[in-house]
This record gives C-alpha cells, structure tokens and sequence, in this order.
C-alpha cells in the first residue's frame, strides 16, 4: 500500500491546483467584499457597485466575444460550453447556448458512472415550476436509493452537479421509479446540509489528483484532510473508501486487489489483510462473506469536478443502511 500522500509529482499538483482555483474565487471576492463592510456601510456600498461595474463590463466583452466567434465558426460556442470555468461565466451572464434540461442531462451523464458503482442510475423526469422557482424532478433507479451511501452519494454527486450546471433550480424532486411512495422534496440548500454540519467540520471536497495516478489494479493509501483513504483503480474506474474494515474495523494497509474464481471480468476484490473479510471493490464496497449487511466499506464519492480528480470527506461515516 503506498504511503498517504505520496504519489505524484509536486508540479502536476501545482497545475491541478490551479486549474481548480477559479472555483473559489466568488468566495474570496465574499470574504474581501465583507471586509470592507469594517469602513461603514459606505465603503461597503462602493465595493459592492465596483464589483457590478466590472461583472456588467466583463459580461459586455463575451458577449461580444461569444457573437464574433458563433459567426466565424459555431462550432466554438459547443466548445466554450464543454468548458467548466467558461460555461460558468456564460450562465452569470445569460449567455449559456443549452436550455436546463440539456445542462442537468449533461450534468448527470458526468455522475451516473458512479451512481452505476453503486448499482443505481438517476434520470432527468423534468423541469417544471414550483412555488419558489424552478423543480429538477429525478429518478433514482436501481440499488442504489438503498446502497449503504446512497444519502452522501444523493447530497454530494447529484446535487453537486446539478447546482452547477442549473443554478436556476431551487428544488430537486427525487421519486424511487419502483416506489409507490410520494416523491420526497428537497430543498437544493438543504441537500448539503447533512454533510455541512457545525458536527462535520471541515467536510467538503477535496482536490486529489495524485489518486490518478493509479494503474489497473493497484491500491493506494493517501491523506486527505487529515483522513486516510484507500484508493483503487478497475479498469478504467477508480474507486475510493475510508480506511477501516466494515467487519474488524482495523485499517486496510496492505490490501490488494483480487478476482474470485469464475468472477467476470472487471470485477475485483477487496480482502482484509486483518480478518480476511472480502467487499467488493466495484460496487460500493459491499461485504461478500456472510458477515450480514451491515458490514461493508465506507465508499467516498469521488468525482472529476472542473477539470480535477476531487474526493468528498465527510467527518463520520453515513451510517445509512
């Protein structure tokens, strides 16, 4: 198992570091906006009408910018939309070329994969009017509305991505397709709420990109805010858990990735090098001895997001079975 940290060379995470930078400058431009509010509410007045001042004039220049480019070749304005930091300024702006449903749809195509580690799927119902504003109605399918994760999974992919890509949606309608139950409600504000607790501090996402580094079929252990994570890559996958054993709760250092007898292809496994318990490494970690359900891995969602392999760390684990 590889030393927590220690993959990758510094300059690469000096580059994916930057790529991701962007993303929290609207937080840095709150935190200086809010300083000035020290100087009076006059000072805080002028800040505020500078920032309008240049938001209008950048958002002035791409538009002009985005009509010389759709006359000289449109194919640019499908490129400008692919991009995370570009397609974000388009949607401050009003300038975005795709209607809600096409972002949310493209949004969830970026998730579903790892909805499908976890045996479920999500689909776009619609988008209609609610009292408050616009109502993203889902579907989850499969397994997944009942995988060990699937409230973090739920909170912190599906929402994530689509309060990015729809900003406009106030609500998001989750109905089970194979339920007979109302839908359940939930506020976009509130959906994070589990994971941004006073009780979790510290819970957020994290840039990883060293966990990319990973071959086919190597494991890896890293520190990632202060907490060890056990990584692996099948095939094309990479997957991410809590370092500690569902059965004996003792770290997995040492794990190695396996394939049972007579198991398909693209399926691995997991095996404790303490109690020799296995879980399987692709689907959510779940326990493959007759240990009972309650005994699996704690998986961490791990997502690309703006370009970089980021990971979200939660203080406990979700305890939903």
């Amino acid at each position: 198992m590889a030393q927590p940290g220690g993959r990758g060379p510094a300059a690469a995470e000096d580059s994916d570091t930057a790529e991701a930078n962007w993303r929290s400058a609207g937080d840095r431009i709150q935190v200086l906006l809010d300083a000035t509010a020290t100087g009076g509410p006059a000072a805080r007045e002028r800040a505020e009408l500078l920032i309008a001042e240049l938001t209008d004039l950048y958002g002035a220049g791409m538009h002009r910018m985005l009509a010389i480019a759709a006359s000289s070749d449109p194919s640019l304005i499908d490129r400008f939309a692919q991009d995370d930091l570009v397609a974000s300024l388009m949607l401050v702006h009003d300038l975005h070329p795709y209607g809600v449903e096409r972002r949310i749809e493209h949004a969830l195509d970026g998730v579903r994969p790892y909805l499908g580690s976890h045996g479920g799927d999500v689909t776009l119902l619609d988008v209609v009017d609610g009292v408050d504003g616009a109502v993203a109605r889902l579907a989850l399918a499969g397994s997944c509305k009942s995988c060990p994760s699937s409230a973090v999974t739920l909170e912190l992919t599906v929402e994530d991505a689509v309060r990015a890509a729809a900003p406009e949606i106030t609500s998001i309608e989750v109905v089970a397709v194979d339920s007979d139950s109302s839908p359940n409600v939930i506020p976009v504000e509130s959906l994070m709420s589990r994971v941004h607790t006073r009780d979790s501090p510290g819970a957020a996402w994290h840039a990883v990109p060293d966990i990319s580094d990973l071959v086919s079929g190597e494991v890896g252990g890293f520190l990632v805010a202060g907490m060890t994570v056990l990584a692996c890559r099948v095939g094309d996958e990479l997957f991410a858990y809590r370092d500690r054993c569902g059965n004996c709760s003792q770290s997995l250092a040492g794990a190695v990735l396996h394939r049972r007898m007579g198991a398909k292809i693209g399926e691995a496994v997991l095996r404790c090098p303490q109690c020799h318990t296995h879980f399987d490494a692709v689907h959510a970690g779940a326990c493959l001895d007759d240990a009972g359900a309650d005994v699996h891995l704690d998986p961490l969602p791990l997502l690309v997001r703006d370009g970089v392999l980021s990971l979200a760390v939660l203080a406990e684990p979700s305890g939903v079975g």
